[in-house]
């Protein structure tokens, strides 16, 4: 057998589920910031019920910016957390939380010749499960705080 392994560029692909919307729980929050020195959050979103329970869906950013705070009012709003006023929030009360997420695969270069297939999250794909008649997962009462972030 001869291969020419120059001859086809490399390709990782870590989609998990196929295009779509689907119930996800967020299942780990990771701190870092940007490059800019803004907050980042890492959301890791599980698909929470049906055909592909379980399995990952995407990750998706919040960037806590001045630029980014609309989307991230967005994102706590269909995870029933609160978005007025000033509110004090940790990574950790995101855990747990489900809202019904669209997830589209994209695929980008690396930088180094490498193809890079993933699930996205699109900046309109979270909706609250209230929107459906399903009861948010927990109470979404004010939080106020010393470094608060206000919305």
């Amino acid at each position: 057998m001869e291969l020419d392994f120059d001859a086809v560029g490399e390709e990782t692909d870590y989609v998990t589920v196929p295009a779509g919307t689907y119930l996800c729980r967020v299942e780990e929050v990771r701190q870092r910031s940007t490059k800019a020195g803004d907050d980042l959050w890492a959301l890791r979103l599980l698909v929470d019920e049906g055909e592909f329970q379980g399995r990952h869906a995407a990750w998706d950013n919040l960037i806590f910016s001045t630029r980014g705070r609309a989307r991230v009012r967005r994102v706590f709003a269909a995870l029933g957390l609160p978005t007025q006023g000033k509110v004090r929030i940790e990574p950790d009360e995101l855990a747990g939380r489900r809202a019904f997420v669209e997830v589209r695969p994209v695929a980008y270069e690396d930088g180094h010749g490498q193809t890079i297939r993933r699930n996205e999250v699109p900046y309109e794909g979270y909706r609250a499960l209230a929107e459906t008649g399903e009861a948010p997962a927990e109470d979404a009462g004010p939080r106020g705080g010393a470094s608060d972030i206000p919305f």
